[in-house]
């Protein structure tokens, strides 16, 4: 998150808190015509329901019409992180190491903007991520522009292997395999 985002995050969040959410972090695309906020919002211990929405848009709205912090039109979503769920602070990498994740940055680091693995860990603002065959690559959070996590299709059931005839993470071999 950067400049305005930010600013709008420290505007927020105690809103949204004494809903007794977590505002997770916001996406904000200006554009010369109507620009796009989108709110990530979350809640423990339960799924985040279309009624947690309703009522973060309701109560923050007229936050923002008071406040005034973005000067266009704009359009205002408010949404859960869903199974890619977008991760905006060190803290919440430190959530889910060991999951993979999908991350761009700021800045080509190592010639690359663009990287996917497993977070390893989180030392202080620098988050740690293991590409396969690749061996660990260690990102300052300030040069992370966008980063998801990637859902583990087939843990949750959605699919019954991966792409490439993979199950899980392991692949299953046959005695024709061995050729």
């Amino acid at each position: 998150m950067a400049g305005k985002a930010e600013e709008i995050v420290e505007l927020l969040t105690p809103t949204v808190a004494a809903l007794g959410l977590e505002l997770l972090g916001v996406e904000f695309a200006p554009s010369s015509h109507s620009s796009l906020l989108r709110l990530y919002i979350d809640v423990e211990g339960r799924p985040v329901a279309i009624e947690d929405c309703e009522a973060v848009s309701r109560e923050i709205s007229a936050v923002l019409d008071v406040n005034d912090p973005i000067a266009s039109q704009y359009t205002l979503e408010v949404s859960s992180p869903g199974i890619d769920r977008p991760l905006f602070t060190a803290a919440q990498f430190a959530r889910f190491v060991g999951e993979e994740a999908k991350v761009s940055l700021r800045l080509p680091q190592d010639g690359r903007r663009r990287l996917q693995g497993r977070i390893v860990r989180v030392e202080g603002e620098t988050v740690i991520i293991a590409e396969e065959g690749k061996g660990e690559f260690a990102v300052a959070h300030d040069n992370i522009e966008k980063a998801r996590l990637v859902p583990d299709l087939v843990a949750l059931g959605l699919i019954t292997e991966k792409p490439g005839g993979q199950r899980g993470k392991r692949r299953k071999t046959n005695e024709s395999d061995k050729g």
